[in-house]
């Protein structure tokens, strides 16, 4: 495993933070009454997502092993597929089809890899 590795979960958690705060604010006082749900749910998840990625950063670089870091990748391919799902709905009108339930499913998977390295001696 790469020895700074860590600080990749650590930096990819504060980029997700602070474009959740970013389209917070637009959501706020830009996005339409009929964008809004949408828009509070992915945002919902990314900004609990991206507090999971620096608390993944910070587990990885003390726990060695494949499991934290399978966590902090599943977390960004599940922000990425659900939340990224979600905003291409309200930026574009059109559907991301599956991407959003598939995301959805990767997030939780980094919950259960994230739960096994924790319990794992």
């Amino acid at each position: 495993m790469t020895p700074y590795l860590h600080r990749v979960w650590i930096g990819l958690g504060a980029l997700a933070g602070l474009l959740a705060v970013g389209l917070s604010a637009w959501s706020a006082h830009g996005a339409s009454a009929e964008q809004r749900p949408l828009l509070d749910s992915a945002l919902t998840l990314q900004g609990w997502h991206a507090l999971a990625l620096l608390a993944v950063g910070l587990w990885a670089e003390r726990r060695p092993g494949l499991l934290p870091h399978l966590a902090g990748a599943a977390f960004v391919l599940g922000m990425l597929g659900f939340c990224g799902g979600l905003y291409w709905h309200v930026f574009t009108g059109v559907s991301a089809g599956r991407i959003a339930p598939f995301g959805g499913t990767t997030l939780m998977l980094g919950w259960a890899f994230l739960l096994v390295s924790a319990i794992r001696r």
